[in-house]
């Protein structure tokens, strides 16, 4: 039996539960501080330290009781979502103490879990926080979307909403990589559409907070579209339609617009002029393309270390800081990825 560990003082967690289900928008009172006694790890298990997590749109979906592509949170437990930490105690041989990992089990400081449910990260390529930002889910959506659900082809015009955010933030740097001729992100507020030009790449910068969404994407794309990434849905989806040339291409990655509604909000007005168009319409969920983490880890991690990917970071201190990190998300406080850093 390996038993990396012995006679480990007892270790009282801070985690954060569902204390109810949101009517609409979260609100703090949506989520309890609570504290627990960690159990001791069984054969086969590792306790984990966690120095980051991460808070996400998708996250808005489970706290819903209604079925979707992943289980609803449960109330008066745990919420989850992706993290990293260091192994502090190990009973299995191939998670050493010391390690570094990425696993699912954020929202709280430490976690026991199987050994097999976590993935050791190597942080001598990178910062251990670029495997929740990206090099992580967020990275991979925006190359599993600009290559596979709607992919980039030389000489292209790509719009990309949320641009600013986490998976924008990486995917109009990727678009240029790919061959696209002119990258257009849209934003909300001047400060961040700013940042769009300057830091992150892009051509033209759209604030949608500034005037009529469509009107700003004709004098960025006079000629039209041939991809769009959409993270919003609603207003954008339907200008990105609007916009797009013959033969185009949408990858439907999220819909944060809708997010909050307490009724399902009407789609796209103009969805004929996709048939009209022959336009491509294809949804992605990125929990279906992690074959593709080892491809994309090992060109992006070189691409951060030349600095010629550059990645943005919001980060809030603190477990306690948890919730209010995640609404900020939802009402686009963050340039690029939303962290908690827990570690002092």
């Amino acid at each position: 039996m390996t038993n990396q560990t012995t006679n480990r003082s007892t270790i009282v967690s801070a985690e954060i539960h569902l204390a109810s289900r949101p009517a609409g928008e979260p609100t703090a009172d949506n989520f309890e501080l609570v504290r627990t006694e960690l159990p001791e790890p069984a054969e086969g298990e590792i306790v984990v330290r966690n120095t980051w997590m991460s808070v996400d749109p998708y996250m808005r979906g489970r706290m819903d009781d209604a079925p979707s592509y992943l289980p609803p949170f449960r109330l008066g437990e745990a919420l989850e979502g992706s993290a990293v930490g260091v192994v502090i105690a190990s009973r299995s041989a191939a998670v050493p103490v010391g390690a570094t990992v990425f696993h699912w089990l954020g929202w709280r400081e430490h976690v026991v879990l199987d050994a097999s449910a976590a993935t050791v990260v190597d942080t001598g390529i990178a910062p251990a926080s670029a495997y929740l930002g990206a090099l992580g889910t967020t990275g991979l959506s925006a190359y599993t979307a600009l290559t596979v659900t709607a992919p980039v082809r030389e000489g292209d015009v790509v719009f990309i909403s949320a641009a600013a955010g986490a998976v924008g933030s990486i995917a109009g740097q990727l678009a240029r990589r790919l061959g696209a001729s002119r990258v257009i992100g849209s934003a909300g507020g001047p400060e961040k559409a700013e940042k769009l030009v300057t830091d992150f790449g892009y051509d033209a910068a759209i604030d949608y907070r500034a005037g009529s969404l469509e009107e700003q994407l004709a004098e960025a794309a006079p000629d039209g579209i041939d991809v769009y990434l959409d993270s919003v849905g609603g207003d954008h989806l339907r200008a990105a339609i609007g916009a797009m040339r013959s033969g185009g291409r949408i990858a439907l990655v999220g819909a944060i617009s809708g997010y909050n509604d307490t009724v399902p909000a009407p789609g796209p007005d103009n969805l004929f002029r996709a048939v009209a168009k022959e336009l491509t319409l294809r949804g992605m969920l990125v929990s279906n393309q992690f074959h593709l983490f080892p491809e994309w880890i090992e060109r992006a991690a070189g691409w951060l270390a030349d600095g010629t990917l550059r990645s943005a970071e919001t980060v809030l201190e603190g477990i306690d800081q948890a919730p209010a990190a995640f609404l900020g998300v939802l009402r686009g406080a963050n340039t690029g990825k939303m962290l908690v850093r827990l570690e002092g």
